[in-house]
């Protein structure tokens, strides 16, 4: 397994570096610059030109990026051509804690719902229970988030005023440098972003772990296992569950990936300042070395979601080996 893992980060490489080099090119071949305007009001012709030479923007792409990616190799992401006051290892180290919070939080939400719901619908298959986890399992799959966040916003913020309906309760310093401090002020900011990531998450994962469950019941070893007497809670817990998380498992890694880096919609309409909220707005503002820092950290990350789903294969069944 050891050399399997090696293998794959090596062979991971040269996929990485393309994506940032395709994410560089294609960033500085949009319309428009950094430096074309001043607020409303277009930038002086020397001005831009000015501030093109300082940042090495009139130089050729290729020399270009090779001055980035030698910088890279040295830990450095880069200059804000907007906000100079910092950096673009100041921004990610501000924003990466928060999206790893929010993520965190709705992936456990999801599995704390989905997997219990799967095998209660499962269980009881074909009756009411299942019907009902059935029918909100497609109702919240059904339901973006761009229409779930400003709803609870509204009722919940609005009408009941019960939760806050902007910001991130936790500040730095963080526990181990991205763990918030639990308090009541952090889990009332945190619910109801949490939520609404972490509800269709869970109805993909109540289908997934129903569909699989209800597979392995009719498996010859689960009916031996019942024959030798074993109790029906053993029979779902140690014999069937762990084989039927397997399909779960397929969309881990990239579901970890998306959502630990990649809440858009939910920090823009929450207003987190996460990396998915920079993100958008590196977009408009041309911030070159912002985008594509965050995209090579976006790749990063899918990467090591794909690499942890070969490992939970592994352990979810032993026969699977990769050496």
């Amino acid at each position: 397994m050891t050399k399997y893992i090696i293998r794959r980060i090596l062979v991971s490489i040269p996929v990485v570096f393309l994506m940032v080099l395709a994410t560089f090119a294609l960033v500085h071949a949009m319309p428009g610059g950094p430096f074309d305007a001043v607020g409303f009001r277009a930038m002086p012709e020397h001005m831009r030109v000015i501030m093109e030479r300082r940042y090495g923007l009139d130089k050729p792409l290729y020399e270009q990026f090779f001055l980035y990616f030698i910088n890279l190799l040295q830990g450095d992401l880069g200059p804000m051509l907007r906000l100079r006051s910092q950096s673009v290892n100041d921004v990610v180290a501000q924003t990466f804690p928060v999206s790893i919070q929010l993520g965190l939080l709705a992936v456990t939400l999801a599995f704390a719902i989905g997997v219990p719901a799967g095998i209660i619908a499962a269980l009881n298959h074909n009756t009411w229970l299942d019907y009902t986890a059935t029918f909100f399992a497609v109702f919240f799959v059904s339901i973006p988030n761009l229409v779930l966040g400003p709803l609870l916003i509204l009722i919940f913020g609005v009408y009941l005023d019960w939760f806050p309906i902007a910001f991130w309760g936790a500040d730095p310093p963080f526990i181990l440098g991205f763990l918030p401090r639990p308090n009541m002020e952090f889990w009332s900011h945190a619910a109801l972003p949490t939520f609404a990531l972490g509800t269709g998450i869970s109805a993909s994962i109540a289908r997934l772990t129903r569909a699989g469950l209800l597979e392995v019941l009719s498996e010859d070893y689960i009916r031996t296992a019942r024959a030798k007497g074993l109790r029906e809670q053993t029979v779902i817990l140690v014999h069937a569950l762990k084989n039927s998380l397997i399909p779960v498992a397929t969309i881990l890694g990239p579901l970890l990936a998306s959502v630990l880096t990649g809440t858009l919609i939910i920090e823009q309409i929450f207003a987190i300042n996460g990396m998915g909220r920079r993100f958008v707005s590196s977009i408009n503002e041309r911030e070159y070395f912002l985008l594509t820092s965050l995209t090579l950290i976006y790749g990063i990350m899918l990467v090591m979601g794909n690499l942890l789903v070969d490992i939970m294969y592994a352990w979810l069944d032993p026969r699977i080996r990769f050496d």
